[in-house]
């Protein structure tokens, strides 16, 4: 499968055009300190992105990402008031996300549900816990190295002071590499895509579907777990409503990037894409004060353009 296709060429056309209007028309914008200020609008929500896109590609989908953003931040807050310092406070919230990722995973193969249909629930469920916990109440006081990850730029670490890069965008592109490379350039990847475009066949071809449908539901709750250490930090709280709604913001993205909701087709390349044009669309459009049911109502068009389009592009390419 290609990492680079016609849709990923219009989504950079999109980004570079969105750039020349914003740069135009909103002062200020192009401002390498405003685009990178702008990165931490979105760098959460892309880390989310990539499970859900291998998960799409896979033929599956998982609603309740967010909602296990929420209960990982949650146990982070536990564990801190239980004693525990940066490294068990880490730890807590990455052994929640793979928990509740692999319930997930068990529901979905032992017991054969839809995985749309799991995740809805298990969305109430996590959402629920976390909200039944804290009530109106939130936890704050984490360490400051939190806070740093969350917050920081890369130079200040290195001592580098014109590196004006967040850690939180860095770790989005380490992480969208290593995914890239492992759906684009691996077996497991290819096998991925096997399964996404025709679970049966690849079931005869002996891919054992099943087991990389668990794996990558326990990767999205890994994922959701670094997402909530990463804004658990920035905003340095945990919160009963923290992330909440960014699932369908996630799945946007996805989408908008070119994976086909059916399975089997898309890349990395168009979803981390998606992921620049949508967050520096919705932070160019907050610094010119549009409000936030009229960005929705943009993005809603977005995202059925982003479905209808592609197949377009498809259906002329093999009419050439």
């Amino acid at each position: 499968m290609k990492a680079w296709n016609t849709w990923e060429r219009v989504l950079l056309a999109l980004l570079v055009l969105l750039l020349v209007v914003f740069g135009i028309y909103q002062p200020g914008f192009m401002s390498a300190e405003t685009l990178a200020d702008s990165t931490f609008n979105f760098s959460e929500k892309g880390l989310l992105a990539l499970a859900i896109a291998l998960l799409i590609v896979c033929g599956e989908i998982d609603l309740s990402i967010a909602a296990i953003l929420a209960l990982c931040s949650l146990a982070m807050g536990y564990s801190m008031r239980a004693g525990f310092g940066p490294w068990g406070i880490t730890a807590a919230g990455l052994l929640t996300g793979a928990l509740a990722g692999a319930v997930n995973g068990v529901l979905v193969t032992r017991y054969k549900l839809p995985s749309i249909v799991v995740t809805i629930g298990t969305l109430s469920l996590y959402r629920g816990l976390a909200l039944v916990a804290l009530g109106d109440q939130s936890i704050s006081g984490y360490p400051e190295v939190f806070s740093t990850l969350g917050n920081s730029y890369l130079g200040e670490v290195i001592g580098v002071r014109w590196l004006i890069i967040p850690i939180e965008f860095v770790l989005l592109m380490v992480f969208a590499l290593a995914v890239g490379l492992f759906l684009h350039r691996t077996v497991m990847g290819r096998r991925i895509y096997a399964i996404g475009a025709n679970p049966v066949a690849a079931r005869f071809s002996g891919i054992e579907a099943d087991r990389y449908r668990f794996a990558l539901f326990v990767f999205a709750g890994l994922m959701a777990a670094v997402a909530a250490i990463l804004l658990t930090g920035r905003i340095g709280s945990t919160r009963p409503n923290i992330a909440m709604g960014w699932e369908l913001d996630a799945i946007t993205m996805v989408i908008l990037g070119g994976v086909a909701i059916e399975g089997g087709r898309g890349s990395i390349v168009g979803t981390m894409l998606a992921v620049l044009l949508l967050g520096l669309f919705t932070f160019g459009m907050g610094m010119a004060n549009v409000t936030g049911i009229v960005m929705s109502m943009v993005v809603g068009v977005l995202l059925i353009v982003s479905m209808v389009l592609p197949r377009l592009l498809r259906r002329r390419g093999a009419m050439a």
